[in-house]
């Protein structure tokens, strides 16, 4: 497998990230669903930094299910999982390979990124199978996904014995409707969150989402995204119900956001105190219960509004 090449990014606004993106998405239509994909993973790979220095790739499978293993020059015991998003029927090892090798470099750890089936064409039902067989084999120290991979996580651990610590990034919470959905926003629609959960909905487990599916959970948001809004109802609930769970939102940034953190300064802002938190949770176990994060209220990142604190 040879690395994508990508170059040095280069700083830029929310409103040029916005236009760019969108302009990717746009040039899908009309493309089969195989063109589809690859245009996706060149759009998404593009806006990726270089691969860190003397970070190692390798593809393997681990119960028949495909998988990348990201290895940093630097590396402490431990792996975590890594689950991609993509609306359940875009994203590969490729499209997300920038945020896999940035989480293995700044948790200094390995990654997992796992290749799960696509809808239309598998069932998600498949794809949750893959992913806890995946968990299953490797006893992972940490779970981390963002957007569909962020609800496969949470799918995934429903009934589970015991949860790792889970590193949740703008993830769908419970079953999506017009009226729990915040505003639409920029590349991410009411309309198309509703158009994903329909790729899902047969299979997903039942529930509303606001049980803590874990005892220990790292959230990062972002402002602009109509899964923030039942996000942060969730946290609300989480914490209620006894979870330990760190939560930062991203100010004016988008859903996707986190392809071109390095280019957008206040994702990249939220992006290491996510990544941060994780690594102090990872490093320190026994502190977990007493970590309260009161850093998140930094100016490049916001809490949950005063009147969902508990």
């Amino acid at each position: 497998m040879a690395p994508l090449e990508t170059g040095t990014p280069k700083a830029m606004d929310i409103a040029t990230f916005e236009q760019r993106f969108q302009a990717g998405l746009d040039a899908m239509a009309g493309m089969s669903l195989t063109a589809a994909r690859r245009h996706y993973d060149d759009l998404c790979a593009s806006f990726s930094p270089p691969l860190p220095a003397g970070m190692t790739l390798t593809d393997t499978g681990i119960e028949a299910v495909p998988v990348r293993l990201y290895r940093p020059a630097r590396c402490q015991p431990g792996t975590l999982v890594y689950v991609h998003g993509g609306g359940y029927s875009l994203g590969s090892l490729d499209s997300h390979q920038g945020i896999a090798a940035g989480l293995a470099q700044l948790l200094e750890r390995e990654v997992l990124s796992i290749d799960y089936p696509l809808m239309p064409g598998a069932r998600y039902a498949q794809a949750l199978a893959d992913c806890r067989r995946v968990v299953a084999a490797t006893a992972p120290v940490a779970l981390v996904g963002d957007s569909a991979g962020a609800r496969l996580i949470l799918d995934a651990v429903i009934g589970a014995a015991s949860v790792p610590l889970l590193g949740l990034i703008y993830p769908l919470v419970g079953v999506p409707t017009t009226a729990n959905l915040g505003p639409d926003a920029a590349l991410l629609s009411r309309a198309d969150v509703l158009a994903a959960w329909a790729l899902i909905q047969d299979d997903a487990p039942p529930g509303d989402g606001q049980p803590p599916p874990a005892k220990h959970i790292e959230v990062l948001a972002v402002e602009r995204d109509p899964l923030t809004a039942p996000l942060e109802k969730a946290v609300k609930a989480w914490r209620a119900g006894g979870a330990d769970v760190g939560y930062r939102q991203a100010a004016n940034m988008l859903h996707g956001c986190l392809h071109a953190r390095e280019s957008l300064p206040g994702m990249a802002d939220a992006w290491r105190q996510f990544c941060a938190a994780l690594r102090q949770r990872l490093d320190s176990p026994a502190d977990q219960a007493r970590h309260q994060h009161s850093g998140t209220q930094e100016t490049t990142s916001s809490p949950l509004p005063a009147h969902q604190n508990p």
